[in-house]
C-alpha cells in the first residue's frame, strides 16, 4: 500500500552518522569514510581449499583463499555453497590469516579454542589453516546461535572438530588447556554500519560501555584458559577504542607480549598501538580491529603432547568401514548419535563434555534408526567419509536444487544409502526405496525460495 514502510525499509533508510570518537580519530578524514559507507559494499568469499569451488574473482591480498566477486549471486541457488564450497565473508575479517601466520610457535598437534564462534565466518577459516594434527573447539554461547554454527563447520568438512556451548567462564575448570584462542568479541558493531542497518539503529554510548565490560570478562577468561606460550587473537567490527586497544593494553599490563601482525602498505590497514584497524575508505571491506597477543613461557616449560589413544573407544563395526583411515580414529557417543575424532584427542573430548555442554564432540559420523546404523548428514560433507562405501548419485544443477529443496529423486530398484554428489562436492544422502530415492537432506537447511 502507498505510503507505507516496513521497519526494515525504515532501518535501511536511515542516514549514517558517524560516532563522535570515530570523526575524533579520523579528523579530516572522517568525510572520506562517510561517503564510503553510501558506497554499496563489496562483495567477498573464501574459498575451502579442501572442496575447490569454480568461483572466480580478485583475490583479497591477505588471505590466499579469499576472492572479491564482481556482483554479488543468489548464493541460496548455488550447491557449491551448500556444499562448503566456500564461505561468504566480509573481507577485512580475513585478516585472521595474517594474525595465524604470526604466531610461529604453535606446535602442530594445537588445540585452538574458537570462544565465540556463530555463525562460523572465523571458525572454518581456522578450519583451513590449521594443520591436520590440530584440534578445533568451536564454542557458541548463544544456544539460538548454536544451529548456524554447527551446520556450516559441517558443511566446510574438517576432521577433528569439537563444537560446545558454554559461556567463557565455564571452561575454567579445566584450567590452562589452549595453544590458541580466538576472541572474536561481541561489540558495539560500529565497523558495520554499512552492512547492517540494525546497527545503525542500536548504537549508543550505553552499548559501547556494555560491550566494554562484556569484553573484560570473556578476555580475562580467555587469558586463564591459554597455556603459556600460547596465543590469543582479538578481534572486534567496531572502531571504539575501549573495545580494541584498551581491551589489549589490559593484558599488556599483565605481562603479555603484543605480536606484530603481518601487513602491507598497499593494503590500507592501519598500524596501530594495540593491533590493525580497516576503514572502509582506505581498505576494500568493512571496519574491523585484529590483535595478537602471546602468554609468557618460563624456561624450561614442559610441552603438552595429545594423548597416545590407547584406551580410545571405538566406533560401531558398520560405521567403520565408512570412514578413511578408520584405524587411527575413535567413536565419542553423545546422544545416540557416534562422532569420530582422532585417537590422541579422546580424553580431551571426553573432559569438554565432562565440564561443558559439547554438542558434537567430533564428526558426527552414524546415527541409529531402528536396529541399524545410519551415515550422518555431516559424514557425506567430511573429509573421513570413505567414497566408496556407498553408491553415487551424481547430480546436474536442477537435480542438485531439487534435493537442497528436499524434493525425492526419481529411480529404478532404488535400495539402500546413496551418497548425492553435485560437480564432485557431497551434499548429502538418499535412501532407496524402489521407484524412487527419499530425501534426507535436514530440513532445517533446506532452500524455502524459488
Amino acid at each position: 500500500m502507498a505510503g507505507k514502510h516496513t521497519g526494515k525499509q525504515l532501518l535501511a533508510a536511515a542516514p549514517i552518522v558517524l560516532p563522535p570518537h570515530v570523526c575524533h580519530l579520523l579528523g579530516d578524514e572522517a568525510d572520506a569514510l562517510l561517503n564510503a559507507l553510501q558506497e554499496p559494499a563489496p562483495v567477498s568469499i573464501r574459498l575451502n581449499p579442501a572442496k575447490p569451488a569454480g568461483m572466480n574473482g580478485q583475490r583479497v591480498p591477505w588471505c590466499a583463499d579469499g576472492r572479491y566477486l564482481p556482483e554479488r549471486p543468489v548464493f541460496t541457488l548455488d550447491p557449491q555453497w551448500h556444499a562448503g564450497g566456500y564461505y561468504v565473508q566480509e573481507a577485512a575479517s580475513m585478516l585472521l590469516e595474517q594474525a595465524f601466520k604470526a604466531c610461529t610457535r604453535l606446535p602442530e598437534a594445537a588445540l585452538v579454542l574458537d570462544l565465540c564462534a556463530a555463525p562460523g565466518g572465523k571458525s572454518t577459516h581456522l578450519a583451513a589453516l590449521l594443520p591436520p594434527q590440530a584440534l578445533l573447539v568451536s564454542n557458541e554461547p548463544v544456544g539460538s546461535r548454536l544451529p548456524a554454527l554447527l551446520e556450516n563447520l559441517w558443511k566446510w568438512g574438517r576432521p577433528d572438530t569439537v563444537v560446545t556451548s558454554a559461556q567463557p567462564e565455564e571452561f575454567l575448570p579445566m584450567g590452562t588447556f589452549c595453544d590458541l584462542i580466538l576472541v572474536d568479541a561481541p561489540c558495539s558493531g560500529e565497523g558495520m554500519f554499512r552492512k547492517d542497518p540494525q546497527a545503525r539503529a542500536q548504537w549508543g554510548e550505553n552499548l559501547v560501555r556494555t560491550c566494554a565490560a562484556r569484553q573484560h570478562s570473556i578476555v580475562d577468561a580467555a587469558w586463564a584458559l591459554l597455556k603459556p606460550g600460547g596465543y590469543l587473537i582479538y578481534s572486534t567490527c567496531t572502531w571504539e577504542t575501549s573495545e580494541n586497544e584498551d581491551q589489549v593494553a589490559r593484558l599488556l599490563a599483565r605481562g603479555a607480549e603484543l605480536v606484530p601482525v603481518p601487513m602491507e602498505e598497499p593494503w590500507g590497514v592501519v598500524r596501530t598501538d594495540g593491533g590493525l584497524r580497516c576503514y572502509p575508505h582506505q581498505v576494500r571491506g568493512e571496519g574491523f580491529f585484529i590483535g595478537l597477543l602471546r602468554k609468557p613461557a618460563p624456561a624450561g616449560m614442559p610441552v603438552f603432547h595429545a594423548d597416545d589413544g590407547d584406551a580410545a573407544p571405538v566406533l560401531p563395526l558398520e560405521a567403520v568401514r565408512w570412514l578413511r583411515a578408520a584405524e587411527s580414529l575413535c567413536g565419542v557417543e553423545s546422544n545416540g548419535t557416534w562422532h569420530a575424532l582422532r585417537k590422541p584427542w579422546h580424553r580431551m573430548a571426553a573432559l569438554l563434555m565432562h565440564t561443558v555442554h559439547t554438542a558434537a564432540p567430533g564428526v558426527p559420523v552414524a546415527r541409529k534408526k531402528g536396529n541399524a546404523w545410519t551415515p550422518h548428514p555431516a559424514l557425506a560433507l567430511n573429509g573421513l567419509l570413505q567414497h566408496e562405501a556407498f553408491p553415487a548419485l551424481n547430480l546436474g544443477r536442477e537435480q542438485a536444487l531439487s534435493f537442497l529443496r528436499g524434493e525425492a529423486l526419481p529411480a529404478s530398484g532404488a535400495a539402500g544409502a546413496a551418497w548425492v554428489q553435485y560437480n564432485g562436492f557431497g551434499l548429502g544422502w538418499a535412501h532407496g526405496a524402489g521407484n524412487r530415492w527419499n530425501n534426507q537432506w535436514p530440513a532445517a537447511w533446506r532452500i524455502r525460495m524459488r
